[in-house]
């Protein structure tokens, strides 16, 4: 795998309903309310939505985030990611006893903003950890917003 190329895994355990968990994880347009890193949504079209996201780091990252598969029935989704980053990330929701819901995110994204390209030697260790604060505060505001 180059230094470029990351892959992440979430779990995140919400106390609410399945299909409740599932709308709003395809719903783009409210991140910004509830997700403190998502600075920005803007829908292109109906299955397309431009991304600016900027976490502990001083950089934003600017990307499109393209529906590929969106399956209420088996609450997974799928979004193919082009800019500063391209790949994907997708997300299925299951029922997890008395946790409630369990939400499984995978992310495979090269980096193509320049400055984070030339950074990587040195900076990987530190893109993951800002990507997992990132999360965190993610799964923070997700478990406030679907139970507030």
């Amino acid at each position: 795998m180059s230094l470029n190329q990351y892959r992440f895994r979430s779990l995140w355990s919400v106390r609410a309903a399945a299909g409740q968990v599932f709308d709003a994880l395809v719903d783009l347009s409210r991140y910004p309310e509830w997700w403190p890193d998502i600075r920005s949504v803007t829908r292109i079209d109906d299955d397309t939505a431009e991304v600016v996201c900027r976490s502990t780091l001083p950089y934003a990252l600017t990307f499109r985030m393209h529906r590929a598969v969106e399956d209420p029935r088996e609450r997974r989704m799928r979004v193919n990611i082009t800019g500063d980053l391209v790949g994907y990330v997708q997300g299925v929701v299951a029922e997890h006893g008395k946790l409630g819901v369990l939400l499984d995110i995978s992310q495979r994204v090269i980096v193509t903003k320049p400055l984070l390209r030339a950074l990587s030697p040195v900076a990987r260790p530190v893109f993951r950890v800002n990507h997992a604060l990132m999360m965190r505060r993610g799964q923070r505001g997700f478990r406030a917003y679907l139970t507030g």
